[in-house]
């Protein structure tokens, strides 16, 4: 357990230096036939198909015709099917095959049949019970990747290649049955990677050899070890005969006090790097002395670290961290709530929390890393960017600060920031504009895509040592003004909001080296013509063009890029449209407009409309009313404001009602003592054949206006009768009409209403239209009623 806890450490830079996947290139021609249940090879592939791609289907055999008319063939992954027979001479006809992934197959015995041109071959996770097929791989002088696994391992059978020169070596130890001591020794890699060692009965003999073998070890796949006391001498042993300086682990477990116990002894060996990956603490988290003196140790990486403890004294597991002498410590998604301060000074120079649970509270008033260059925090619970930058400002060698991926609030305070940070990354922090009275004034790199800024402060006086500036994917409408940042060689405004670049902002941004304005949704009209004039002057300047700079409006040339696009000089000059088109048409409209404005035509035409949909309302209501099996006492009730009562009293009612045939339901004059307001508001209503509602800002401010409208528009929909008269005595601001009178906003929508004229000249046509929409004979309609109910008596 130890050991392998030692040689996981060492994995550090086996990822970068032992990649097993192809390298596909942009010219390759990929067949892709995974996952197609398929049984056999198929005969109809691309003859010039360069990487082919068959696994995960159901092959059982390779047969000499398989490959034979791909020629161009480099890269052939088999893996996972049921291969369990192949033909000698598979292969004879691929010449440039390069990569060959065989591995996850059912194969028990394997001829001379792989190319000596092989860069890449994996056997791994087959049924073979020796490793003998060494014995046909001495001529791949090129083999870099070897994927090995058998049931027994023999020193007699890696023989075989170990004149090869292998920059990596897998080996499948599942169902491993024998090991024969110091096998892995023969091995010349750089690279080795051990996985699924299911039997502890083999550990401390493999991993004793393995950690002698290559410099880079990686261990995968070791499962969760049991509590149990790890033998000192078999620590002991492995760790001070290791050569291993860069250690990986994936998928493991181990116990609390062996994990302590166990970076103990690795702390005193030749390790450099430790990177854990998908590792699981187990047991009791208690406090545990560490001595952290003479070490190589520089860096340690832990992601998907999982605890199965849940309480414990977290600071116990944050000191064990904290007070690490190294340069680089990573704790990726690792659910991290805190880290302690290291209580003396730190050699840390490199720290990631990335995608923990660390709030804004973590290193405030901490004085001890001063050596630290380098701090990412991105994905965590940060919340005020003015905590955040006070969290720095005693970290006086910091240069790089990443908060990407936290929910920042700022809201104009005061921010301390370190004076030593130039390079700050805020991607994915719904910023506002405001952020820039906030960034370090020494800083000369910036990223703030997908924020919510909308524009950059012109009293922005303090980031002359900007010279990247990176605002895609937030709600730009323009360029920057860039004499903000007098320093400023690139900058990115991609996925923004803005159709053009103005003269202005281009002007500006002359002085740039580069910029990025691509997929903005550009309006491809006259405007657009001098930011393609000023592209052709600087033709590379603007990164991703043409590609990136595609026509969103108009309609028609969506999806034409700028560099195709093309509009008549006449459109655009003025001087040249002016005496051809514009100027016959201006002449005319102003024509047009001086007559009707002369005579008030508008004015006519729409209330003459009005007039005349009135009365064919009338008539169609009135044949409606055989339906009704009511009697009216009032040709139309009146709601209004008391501020308003002077204009009702004074000049409606008497217009109105010198008709002597017109009765008007008015409340100082109808209402029925001893009922409540709301009663007579409800009866007034129903007994009246209109409702007229004279309309001002203090009507929306009547309570009881408002109940009036309310029952009003009940009766409009639940007896489908056209009731409402809706009168504008002054206009009213959409702004001061509130929430609640929903009902009267889309009424003002739906319907027609009149508006009094302040020109006396028009009034006659006011009350002439106000007269037709409530005039009716309420005898007849009670003879109406009385037709369509024969219960009720004729009047």
């Amino acid at each position: 357990m130890a050991t392998m806890f030692i040689l996981a450490l060492m994995a550090v830079f086996m990822c970068s230096l032992c990649d097993k996947h192809p390298v596909i290139e942009s010219s390759d021609i990929i067949a892709n036939y995974s996952y197609m249940s398929l049984t056999k090879v198929p005969t109809n592939l691309p003859p010039h198909t360069t990487v082919l791609d068959l696994s995960h289907n159901y092959i059982q055999k390779l047969e000499t015709t398989d490959f034979g008319y791909l020629l161009d063939l480099k890269v052939l992954i088999m893996s996972h099917n049921q291969i369990t027979e192949i033909d000698s001479k598979v292969f004879d006809s691929n010449n440039y095959l390069e990569h060959l992934d065989l591995s996850n197959n059912w194969l028990e015995n394997i001829s001379s049949i792989f190319p000596g041109h092989l860069r890449h071959l994996d056997i791994s996770s087959n049924n073979f019970t020796t490793l003998s097929v060494c014995r046909y791989l001495t001529n791949l002088l090129r083999l870099e990747y070897l994927g090995l696994g058998a049931a027994n391992i023999l020193k007699s059978d890696l023989e075989s290649v170990s004149h090869l020169r292998l920059q990596h070596v897998f080996i499948d130890l599942n169902g491993l049955y024998e090991y024969e001591n110091s096998s892995l020794l023969v091995l010349n890699t750089n690279c080795l990677h051990l996985s699924s060692l299911s039997k502890q009965k083999y550990l401390f003999n493999v991993l004793f050899d393995a950690v002698n073998t290559s410099k880079l070890l990686e261990l995968s796949n070791f499962g969760k070890w049991e509590a149990g006391k790890v033998q000192d001498e078999y620590i002991s042993a492995i760790v001070n005969n290791s050569r291993v300086t860069h250690l990986t682990m994936r998928n493991f477990g181990l116990l609390w006090t062996n994990l302590v116990h166990i970076l103990q002894k690795i702390w005193y060996s030749s390790l450099e790097s430790l990177h854990l990956y998908n590792f699981t603490i187990q047991g009791l988290i208690y406090k545990m002395q560490f001595d952290y003196s003479n070490t190589s140790m520089k860096e340690l990486l832990i992601e998907h670290v999982a605890i199965e403890v849940f309480i414990f004294n977290q600071m116990h597991l944050y000191r064990l961290f904290s007070e690490m002498n190294i340069k680089n410590l990573t704790i990726n998604n690792g659910n991290l709530l805190f880290m302690a301060c290291p209580l003396k000074s730190s050699s840390f120079e490199y720290i990631d929390f990335s995608n923990n649970a660390i709030t804004d509270d973590v290193f405030q008033n901490c004085l001890t890393l001063t050596k630290l260059k380098t701090l990412k925090l991105a994905g965590n619970k940060l919340q005020k960017l003015s905590k955040v930058s006070l969290m720095t400002e005693s970290m006086t060698s910091l240069q790089y600060l990443d908060i990407s991926r936290n929910l920042l609030d700022y809201n104009e305070e005061d921010c301390h920031w370190s004076p030593g940070i130039r390079k700050l990354r805020m991607v994915s922090c719904s910023l506002p504009n405001s952020v820039f009275q906030c960034l370090p004034k020494n800083v000369t790199m910036v990223n703030l895509r997908k924020n919510d800024i909308s524009g950059v402060p012109l009293e922005i006086t303090h980031l002359t040592n900007v010279e990247y500036l990176d605002l895609g994917y937030n709600r730009l409408s323009d360029l920057p003004d860039c004499t903000l940042f007098p320093r400023l060689m690139i900058i990115t405004v991609e996925y923004n909001q803005f159709p053009y670049p103005s003269a202005t902002s281009l002007k500006n941004c002359s002085g740039l080296e580069q910029i990025n304005i691509g997929n903005n949704p550009f309006h491809c009209f006259c405007e657009i013509k001098k930011f393609i004039r000023e592209r052709r002057k600087s033709p590379g300047k603007y990164i991703g063009w043409p590609d990136a700079y595609v026509c969103e409006r108009p309609d028609d040339l969506k999806g034409v890029r700028l560099k195709d696009f093309y509009l008549p000089e006449m459109y655009c000059n003025v001087f040249i449209m002016v005496p051809v088109i514009v100027a016959p048409i201006i002449i005319g409209l102003f024509l047009i407009f001086g007559l009707c404005k002369y005579f008030d035509i508008p004015w006519f035409l729409k209330m003459a409309w009005q007039l005349a949909r009135t009365k064919h309302r009338a008539r169609k209501s009135k044949k409606g009313y055989q339906e009704l099996k009511k009697d009216f006492s009032f040709h139309a009730f009146v709601s209004y404001s008391e501020n308003d009562s002077s204009w009702v009293k004074n000049i409606m009612l008497p217009s109105i009602q010198s008709m002597d045939e017109i009765r008007i339901c008015h409340h100082e004059r109808n209402f029925t003592p001893g009922k409540s307001i709301v009663e007579n508001i409800i009866n007034c209503i129903d007994n009246s054949y209109k409702s007229i509602f004279v309309l001002s800002p203090h009507f929306v401010q009547s309570e009881w206006c408002h109940y009036e409208l309310y029952f009003a528009h009940h009766k409009l929909y639940s007896e489908n009768t056209d009731n409402l008269i809706l009168i504008l005595l002054e206009p009213i601001p959409q702004y001061l009409i509130p929430a609640r009178y929903f009902k009267l906003k889309a009424l003002m929508k739906q319907r027609t209403y009149l508006e009094w004229p302040k020109e006396k000249s028009k009034r006659a046509l006011f009350w002439a239209h106000l007269r037709a929409s409530i005039h009716i004979n309420l005898s007849e309609l009670e003879h109406l009623s009385s037709i369509s109910d024969p219960n009720v008596p004729s009047t």
